[in-house]
């Protein structure tokens, strides 16, 4: 079944610009990646890396470095957009239209974010929620 649908493609000289376009797209998101760890202080070595991008992600973010895991599992991936929002939020973005451009544009608004020189990494955005520290009013 792939295999025809491959060959219909490239009858049609489809699959080439495909290609080209995914190279593109994966070389955009590269360097956006690179230059958001850049920004963080993180060495620029990791994206290249597969698993280790995804663990280094999870601790700009602030999560737990584990959760990079949950990334795995097909049931868990609402998480993605909740990692997007997460690393907007890390950058000082948190309005509904940049939540918006962020999960619509997501690799174009990550590299806006590492390449634009007025963006700064503000620290870890995800906050542990636990029924201890909402209970405790300590001021």
């Amino acid at each position: 079944m792939i295999e025809e649908i491959l060959n219909y493609l490239e009858s049609l000289g489809i699959t080439g610009g495909l290609l080209l376009a995914g190279f593109f797209i994966g070389l955009i998101a590269i360097v956006g990646i690179c230059k958001l760890f850049a920004k963080a202080d993180l060495p620029c070595w990791k994206v290249f890396i597969p698993f280790l991008n995804v663990m280094t992600l999870m601790k700009l973010i602030g999560r737990p470095t584990w959760h990079a895991i949950l990334f795995l599992t097909p049931a868990v991936l609402y998480l993605i957009p909740k990692t997007i929002i997460e690393l907007a939020q890390s950058f000082g973005k948190k309005t509904t239209k940049d939540y918006i451009l962020a999960l619509v544009f997501n690799i174009f608004y990550i590299l806006n974010l590492g390449l634009a020189y007025d963006e700064e990494y503000q620290g870890p955005s995800y906050q542990k929620k636990s029924l201890v520290n909402e209970n405790l009013n300590v001021a």
